[in-house]
């Protein structure tokens, strides 16, 4: 019940924005928050603060309460029944609604996050920008993720849109494959994305660890990120950055995209922004000098395509110097070692297709002989974790 009632708390919650003198919407500016973060510690010493044997504990709290039923269900005020009452949304594999029950009233809600609602535990990870711990919400006992971001260097890296995109995207998505964005604040200095805990870490650890999945495991991971992207494009949500350093593992097993600072919303899916990874990009997006440098969701296919190889072999097909992986894309210059399945050769023939209209249709992907051989049993899909498989 705590854990719902943190949900419907961070329902509500964003950075507020500026209105200029006509009353029209303007960028968002992160100045400093009008909630009192006199109570919260200091960012510097959340390394070293807490102790091991908190740590411990937390950790343990994490790993019992997460995920736990949460993948499928999303909490939102209901319109028609004043502050108090709360519903469940139940979604399917595509996140659409299916019903809504009315479980229980709970009282008005603060309007404010503040870094002092959280007990910090120990860093998850670290990117360019910040990094990431775990942390426990002090009132519900909620465990998520919590990663700063110093707005100092948001700016020097010219990278102040990609945050506003990347919190505007992926606030607003819900899917079991996706890591949820329950909701953000900010004081004078950093921003605090307030996400899931994803128990089992960065899936590119475990793929260094074993250097190559076993087929089973890929063929899940695929089934997975297949449903994942045909929910981000039913939205018309590009992710353009499709990696495995990009994808979390979630305390169950199941894979959770993550990183939406190169996504993009394009309601008529086109773009021309070359972004992402180079061993990663389609060849669409490397063509210097052509009049016709657009492209569409279609670019995560290529990348999709990519990823399968990557875990199957333990390195990406194009993998080169930087200007030898640019020509060998352009020409789908790869080959494909004799270990690979016939099955899960085609599927990675049909993905890394240089013309984007004629790679395989997600749909198809989640019927192909490859992902049903390992992902269906008895004409139904198979959702949980092969962990304990030999």
């Amino acid at each position: 019940m705590a854990t719902r009632t943190l949900e419907a708390r961070f329902e509500h919650l964003s950075v507020k924005e500026d209105k200029n003198n006509s009353g029209e919407r303007t960028e968002r500016t992160y100045g400093k928050a009008k909630g009192s973060i006199s109570t919260a510690a200091a960012l510097s010493g959340l390394g070293s603060s807490q102790s091991n044997s908190n740590r411990a504990q937390l950790l343990k709290l994490a790993l019992q309460n997460t995920n736990d039923n949460k993948a499928n269900m999303n909490v939102t005020q209901s319109p028609g029944k004043g502050s108090g009452a709360v519903v469940t949304r139940n979604t399917d594999e595509n996140g659409d609604q299916r019903k809504s029950t009315t479980l229980y009233d709970q009282p008005s809600v603060p309007r404010e996050l503040h870094l002092g609602m959280f007990e910090i535990g120990k860093p998850l990870g670290k990117g360019k920008f910040g990094r990431v711990y775990l942390a426990k919400e002090r009132s519900s006992g909620f465990v998520c993720a919590l990663k700063v971001l110093h707005k100092s260097e948001l700016q020097q890296g010219g990278v102040q849109k990609q945050v506003r995109r990347e919190i505007e995207i992926q606030s607003n998505l819900r899917h079991p494959n996706v890591l949820r964005l329950y909701g953000h604040f900010h004081d004078s200095k950093r921003i605090f994305l307030i996400l899931e805990f994803a128990g089992r870490g960065e899936l590119y650890k475990h793929l260094r660890k074993e250097h190559r999945f076993p087929e089973w495991k890929a063929s899940m991971y695929i089934a997975q990120m297949a449903a994942a992207l045909k929910y981000l494009h039913k939205k018309h949500v590009m992710h353009r950055d499709i990696k495995p350093e990009n994808i979390l593992v979630g305390i169950h097993g199941e894979i959770k995209i993550s990183d939406f600072g190169w996504s993009v919303h394009a309601p008529n899916n086109r773009r021309q922004t070359m972004c992402g990874t180079l061993d990663y990009l389609p060849p669409e997006m490397l063509k210097p000098g052509s009049g016709d440098n657009t492209y569409s969701e279609k670019v995560d296919l290529w990348s999709l395509g990519v990823l399968t190889y990557e875990f199957l072999v333990g390195e990406a097909p194009f993998e080169d110097t930087p200007v030898m992986t640019q020509r060998r894309i352009t020409r789908a210059d790869m080959s494909i070692p004799a270990f690979v399945s016939p099955e899960a050769k085609d599927l990675i023939k049909r993905l890394l297709v240089l013309d984007p209209e004629k790679r395989i249709p997600l749909d198809e992907i989640q019927r192909h002989p490859w992902i049903v051989k390992h992902c269906v049993k008895d004409g139904k899909r198979s959702s949980g974790s092969k962990e304990g498989k030999p």
